[in-house]
Formats: C-alpha cells, sequence, structure tokens
C-alpha cells in the first residue's frame, strides 16, 4: 500500500465518529454492579406496585456515583417503600455487602429495622452465600424474605424482549386456567390479586 493508501484510510476514521475510548468507563465496577442491581430491585418493586418514583429508576450510573460514590456504602443503597393500593404492605430492602452472610449478619439487620411489626416483605441482596444458621434465622421471621445474588439482578430479564408479560390472576381466571389444562393447583405456583 502506498502513502495515499494511508492518507484515504485516515479520512475514513475521521468520518467513523468518536472513539471507542470515550465509552469507557472509568469508574468502579463495584459501583456500576450496585447501580445496576439497585435500579433493577427499584424496576421490580414499581412492577410489584411498590411507590417507586420514576427519577429513581430514569437515574444515571453517574448520578449513582454523584450521590453514592465509588465505594457505595451498603447501607445508603437500602430501599423502603410502602405498596400504592395497600398502605400496610411495605417492604425493605437491605444490601449484604461482599462477605457471606452469616446468622450474627441477620440479628444486626434485625437490631437496625425500626417498625418490625409493621413490616411485610424484606428483600435481601447477597453476594456471597448464606449460611444454614443465617438461612434458619431468615425462616423464624414474621415477614416475608427474599433473597436475590446481586448477579442475578445485573440485568431485569423481564425488560427483555423475549420475556412474556406476567401477569396476576383472580380467582376465577386462575380456576378456568387450572380446569383448560386438567391441573391441580399445587402442580404450578399461581399467583392470584
Amino acid at each position: 500500500m502506498d502513502l495515499n493508501g494511508f492518507a484515504a484510510m485516515d479520512m475514513d476514521a475521521e468520518n467513523l465518529g468518536p472513539c471507542l475510548t470515550s465509552f469507557v468507563d472509568d469508574g468502579t465496577v463495584e459501583s456500576h454492579r450496585y447501580f445496576l442491581a439497585r435500579r433493577t430491585v427499584l424496576e421490580m418493586l414499581k412492577d410489584r406496585g411498590f411507590a417507586i418514583p420514576n427519577s429513581e429508576i430514569e437515574s444515571t450510573l453517574e448520578d449513582f456515583r454523584e450521590k453514592f460514590g465509588q465505594r457505595p456504602d451498603i447501607d445508603r443503597l437500602r430501599i423502603s417503600s410502602m405498596h400504592r393500593n395497600d398502605l400496610s404492605n411495605k417492604v425493605l430492602v437491605i444490601f449484604c455487602g461482599p462477605n457471606a452472610v452469616k446468622v450474627n449478619v441477620i440479628r444486626s439487620i434485625l437490631t437496625q429495622i425500626m417498625n418490625k411489626e409493621s413490616l411485610s416483605r424484606l428483600i435481601l441482596i447477597i453476594q456471597k452465600p448464606m449460611t444454614s444458621q443465617a438461612m434458619k434465622a431468615v425462616e423464624l421471621l414474621s415477614f416475608k424474605v427474599e433473597i436475590f445474588q446481586i448477579t442475578d439482578l445485573l440485568v431485569n430479564i423481564t425488560k427483555h424482549v423475549l420475556k412474556p408479560k406476567h401477569e396476576l390472576l383472580n380467582n376465577e381466571e386462575k380456576e378456568k386456567l387450572l380446569k383448560k389444562y386438567n391441573l391441580e393447583e399445587k402442580q404450578v405456583a399461581l399467583d392470584c390479586l
């Protein structure tokens, strides 16, 4: 290739637009993971009918890092919300951090929760497995506890184009579905309004 060929390649490169380095994230992986997981949880809560402001969901990674920093304090990531239609239905989301969740972590969380009696649901976001003693402690709680691995929340699978929309059934719809497919209720997981 002669020098004219190189000059032509340089001119084509200029027409391609900004360099790929402009898309490189200079922040920490930790803050990015927490941002993605927290946004997915906020979307999940909103889909379940909890009062979550759109501004929280639409916040950018830069907004998140400005608010929580490059190494977020997990206590500041907590989410607390009430259901839009049932103010007695309250949820609390707690990020457990990078260590294994032991029974003392569960006890510590319980001592920090104000008004345990008014809490309907607790969501724990963990990064390492829970010990069997911690799981037993969770099972004894008077409110429903859901546990998610942070890696499962990095992408909101319900937003994928191939994921069908799930809808709650009323009792009549549930009975009709069971009859149509000749099933018993224990054979399928059905949620009703």
